[in-house]
C-alpha cells in the first residue's frame, strides 16, 4: 500500500511539472512592442548624403535584433508631387507605397504636395508643401496603449512636444536622423539617438541620378 501511495506521488509530480513547463512554454517573452514612424522627407537628406537607399525590408528584422522587439509595426509618411508638376514619371514612387504596404507591411500615409503661390519681389514665385507633423502625432498617440517603445526617424524640433508626451507616459522614444539634419532639442529629448549614416546594415542599393524622359 506504501509503494502504491509512493508511485502515485511520483505520477502526480510528473504531471504537475508537465504542466508547468508547458505553461511556461505558453507564455509571452518578454519582448516590447515597438512603433515605429518615419518621416520620408526628412530621412530622404540622409539618404542623398550617403547616396544609397535604405532597405526597408530589413528594418524590422533590426529592431527585433537591437530593441528586444517582439512585434515591429512601422508607419510610413510622405508627400509626393502633383501629377504634371515633374518632367518624369511619378509611376515608380506610387509603386514604392504600394510595395511598403502590400510587401513589408507598413501602414502608409501619403497626401499631394500642396502648391503655394507667392508674390514677391521677382514676381510670382511657386513654392510646395508637404509637412506630415499632424499626421505622425495623431498615430502615435492614438496607439499609444499598443506599444512600449516609439522610434520617430525626424529630425524636426517641433516632435519636442510629442516625445515629452510620450516619456511622460512611460513609453521609451529614440530618435533615427542624420547629423546635417537633426535639431539639438529633438537629439537630446528622446531616451536616445541614433546616426543613420552610421548604420551600415541598413543601407542598400546606390542612389543613381534619375534620367529624365
Amino acid at each position: 500500500m506504501l509503494l502504491e501511495t509512493t508511485n502515485q506521488k511520483v505520477e502526480k509530480l510528473i504531471k504537475n511539472l508537465f504542466l508547468y513547463q508547458n505553461m511556461l512554454s505558453q507564455e509571452p517573452r518578454n519582448e516590447k512592442v515597438t512603433y515605429v514612424f518615419i518621416d520620408a522627407s526628412n530621412i530622404w537628406n540622409a539618404v542623398k548624403s550617403v547616396k544609397k537607399f535604405i532597405e526597408y525590408k530589413k528594418l524590422k528584422d533590426y529592431f527585433r535584433n537591437n530593441f528586444n522587439a517582439g512585434k515591429v509595426e512601422i508607419f510610413y509618411y510622405d508627400a509626393y508631387p502633383k501629377k504634371g508638376t515633374r518632367d518624369y514619371n511619378l509611376d515608380g514612387k506610387h509603386k514604392f507605397y504600394t510595395y511598403l504596404k502590400k510587401g513589408l507591411g507598413f501602414t502608409v500615409r501619403k497626401k499631394e504636395l500642396k502648391r503655394i503661390s507667392i508674390v514677391g519681389e521677382n514676381g510670382e514665385s511657386v513654392i510646395e508643401k508637404g509637412n506630415m507633423d499632424v499626421e505622425i502625432t495623431i498615430d502615435a498617440l492614438h496607439n499609444i496603449n499598443k506599444y512600449d517603445i516609439a522610434v520617430l526617424f525626424s529630425g524636426d524640433a517641433d516632435f519636442l512636444a510629442l516625445v515629452n508626451y510620450l516619456k511622460n507616459r512611460s513609453k521609451k522614444v529614440y530618435i533615427f536622423s542624420s547629423k546635417d539634419n537633426i535639431s539639438y532639442e529633438l537629439k537630446t529629448g528622446g531616451n536616445g539617438y541614433f546616426d543613420l549614416k552610421e548604420i551600415n546594415e541598413l543601407w542598400g542599393k546606390d542612389l543613381k541620378r534619375r534620367e529624365k524622359e
